[in-house]
Parts: structure tokens; sequence; C-alpha cells
């Protein structure tokens, strides 16, 4: 990763906890393991409206795998966009251990957030969401950030919906953080790979691209 793209991560990891901090009030005391964690008022109007999320979160991986099948692995666009694949798959595979393993309590469970290991049912570390949209952006940020600085843009979408889990009392502000910067190390790990995972396991038929059959 060059000098500029570093900054440029470390730079949207700022804004990120600064777009938190503003959205939702005046980050305050409270509890969990950064210290940040207090219960939101809740908003699910507007653009925070949950059905907003759910459409964000299934339109990704669709424009994703789309892209990936469309291309194949032979472009720069397409090697990027089976790196997002793989990318995608790790990142839900993660999220979903690590729920089990810290069983948080979500704020719509209770107001206390350090409520860990409570089973099955307590869902709130970390955001699959949220690591679900970072893991798929971040390597068409890495690759094509420097070049084309618009693509950072991209970035907003997991900011976005950090954002509104937490006023949804979905997470704690710490769940998002956490998310956000887990899918981010995943997301360059894969795009760091010269091959794609999902590239190596699937029949060349599939990741040769569908565009050169017409």
């Amino acid at each position: 990763m060059n000098r500029g793209t570093r900054r440029g991560l470390s730079g949207i990891r700022l804004i990120l906890a600064g777009t938190l901090g503003f959205a939702m009030g005046s980050v305050c005391a409270g509890g969990g393991p950064l210290g940040i964690d207090h219960t939101v008022g809740g908003d699910a109007t507007g653009i925070w409206n949950r059905r907003n999320q759910i459409l964000l979160q299934d339109v990704t991986p669709i424009v994703v795998i789309a892209g990936a099948l469309w291309e194949g692995d032979d472009t720069r666009f397409g090697h990027t966009s089976w790196q997002s694949v793989d990318s995608l798959l790790i990142g839900t595979v993660t999220a979903a251990g690590m729920k089990l393993v810290f069983g948080r309590s979500r704020p719509s469970q209770t107001d206390d957030p350090n409520q860990w290991f409570k089973g099955r049912g307590h869902n709130s570390f970390p955001s699959g969401e949220v690591m679900e949209i970072t893991t798929a952006v971040t390597p068409y940020v890495v690759e094509y950030g420097a070049d084309h600085p618009a693509v950072w843009a991209l970035e907003l979408l997991p900011v976005y919906d950090a954002i509104a889990r937490v006023k949804s009392h979905a997470h704690w502000q710490s769940d998002v953080l956490a998310s956000f910067a887990i899918g981010t190390g995943i997301g360059y790990y894969m795009h760091s790979r010269s091959s794609s995972i999902s590239v190596g396991v699937l029949p060349h038929g599939v990741t040769v691209g569908w565009k050169k059959s017409f």
C-alpha cells in the first residue's frame, strides 16, 4: 500500500469516528471497550429507515458478484471484483464467528454496553452489515483510490450504515467502529493477494467472464 493510500484509509477511519459523533450527538462518557458506548435517540425515519439499510445490504453483494462474473478475472476491474468477493466471504464468516464468541447484547436488549458473553440471541458485536459493506468496497478503494480519488466516496456507504445501525439501536458505537476497522483490514489483505481465492476454487468457465460470451 503506498503512502497516499495508507493516509487515505487512516483519514476515512477518522471521518467515520467524527461523523458518528456528529450525527448522534456529542460522544459522551460511556461503557464498552472504548468507553464511548451509550444509547442514542432512535431514528427510523427518512434515510435512516430500516428498508434503506436492508436495500444497501442486499444490493452490495449483488453488484460485486455481478461485476466479477461479467468481467472475469482477466481485467483490472474484474480481478478487483473477485478480490472483493473473497473479502465479502471472509468478512461474513468472520462476523458470524465473532458474534457467537462474544455474545454481546444489543442496545435494544439492554442499556448496559458491558453485557458480553450472553449466549445465543446476543449478536451486537460486531456489525455484520457494516463489515459486509466495508469488505466489499475496500478492494476497489485500494485499487483505484490513487488514480480516481472519487472512488473514496464508496467509503460513505459503510459510514452511512454504521450511523443507521447505531440509530436503530442494533449496535453500539464500538461495534460499528470495530467492524469498519476489521473489514478494512480484510479487504486490504484480500486485495494484496496476487490471486483470488474464489477464482482458484470455482471452475474456469465461471470466472472467465460472461462478457466474452457475447
